[in-house]
């Protein structure tokens, strides 16, 4: 699901259920790479854009965690990363943002992944039409 809002240039894309209640039962997941769940997108300048992303991984220990996420073109292009310095066990999903991504004109779609410390990058991406680049 794609919700823009125009007043504020921004969107959000909203991947299947994926609000509900994560349940924190100590044992590890067999899931090998935290899923991006959402994101939010706001132009900031003529190529520079906001994004606060959720991620959901719901093996968020001290010992592995979702440890970045990254904005890339459709051709694998990474335009920005943000990384995680800890776990977020208690938290999830959770959100975080990265600011000031330049992003070139000729772009008009990114992608958004997440990486776990102990696979790499993997799991469910989003992809997101830029909001003044439709």
């Amino acid at each position: 699901m794609l919700r823009c809002f125009r007043r504020t240039m921004g969107c959000v894309v909203l991947v299947g259920a994926a609000f509900g209640a994560v349940a924190q039962t100590g044992v590890p997941s067999a899931q090998r790479f935290p899923d991006v769940v959402a994101v939010q997108v706001r132009a900031g300048g003529a190529e520079t854009y906001d994004f606060d992303v959720t991620i959901s991984s719901p093996y968020d220990t001290p010992r592995r965690y979702a440890d970045a996420f990254r904005v890339t073109g459709k051709d694998g292009k990474v335009f920005g990363e943000r990384k995680l310095l800890h776990d977020h066990a208690d938290e999830q999903p959770f959100t975080r943002d990265l600011h000031g991504v330049v992003i070139p004109r000729g772009v008009r779609a990114i992608v958004v992944q997440a990486r776990d410390q102990q696979f790499g990058y993997g799991g469910k991406s989003v992809e997101v039409v830029l909001p003044d680049r439709r």
